[in-house]
C-alpha cells in the first residue's frame, strides 16, 4: 500500500513537469517518402533489384533448357552421357539455388543494397528532425509512423517542416 501512494505521487509530481514539455510529431513515412534524395535512392537501388531479377531470369531459363533438353533426349543418350548431363544439371540448379539465396536470402544482396541506401537517408531525416525541433524549441517529438500516437494537434506537426528543410539541401 505504501508503495502505491509512493509511486501515485511520483506519477502526479511528473505529471507537472509534464506540462512544461513542448511536444511535437511527425510523420517518418511521408518524411521519407517526399524527401527528394529518397526517390534517386529508390532510382538506383530499383536499378540494381532490375539487374539481380535479370539474371535470376536468365539462369532459370538456362536451367528450364537444360531439363527440356535432358528429358527430351533421355532415351537416346547412352547411360554414361545422361549421367553427365543429369551432374550439369544438378550442378546449375545448386548455382542457381545459392545465387537466389546470395541475392535474396536473410541478410542476402538485396537486404545490404537497401540498408546502403537507406541508412545514411535516415540518419539525415533523423538529424534534421532534431535540428528543426532544437531551432522550434521543441522538447520531444513523437514519430505518427511508429502508431504510437492515437491524437495530435495539427500545430505540433513538424513534418512539412522537415521535409522543407530536407528538400532545400538535396537541391
Amino acid at each position: 500500500m505504501k508503495r502505491l501512494i509512493i509511486g501515485m505521487a511520483l506519477a502526479l509530481a511528473g505529471l507537472s513537469q509534464a506540462t512544461d514539455l513542448k511536444i511535437a510529431h511527425v510523420d517518418t513515412k511521408i518524411i521519407f517518402d517526399k524527401y527528394a534524395d529518397t526517390k534517386k535512392a529508390q532510382k538506383q537501388y530499383d536499378s540494381q533489384v532490375q539487374k539481380w531479377e535479370q539474371d535470376a531470369a536468365n539462369k532459370q531459363k538456362d536451367l528450364m533448357e537444360m531439363k527440356d533438353k535432358l528429358d527430351k533426349q533421355s532415351l537416346m543418350l547412352s547411360e554414361e552421357k545422361k549421367k553427365e548431363m543429369e551432374a550439369d544439371f544438378l550442378k546449375k540448379k545448386s548455382e542457381y539455388e545459392q545465387f537466389v539465396q546470395k541475392v535474396y536470402g536473410k541478410d542476402g544482396e538485396l537486404f545490404q543494397k537497401n540498408e546502403e541506401f537507406s541508412g545514411p537517408i535516415i540518419a539525415k531525416i533523423k538529424k534534421t528532425i532534431q535540428d528543426v525541433a532544437n531551432q522550434e524549441g521543441y522538447d520531444l517529438v513523437i514519430d505518427r509512423a511508429a502508431g504510437a500516437v492515437v491524437f495530435w494537434k495539427k500545430d505540433n506537426d513538424l513534418t512539412q517542416k522537415v521535409i522543407e528543410v530536407l528538400n532545400k539541401e538535396a537541391k
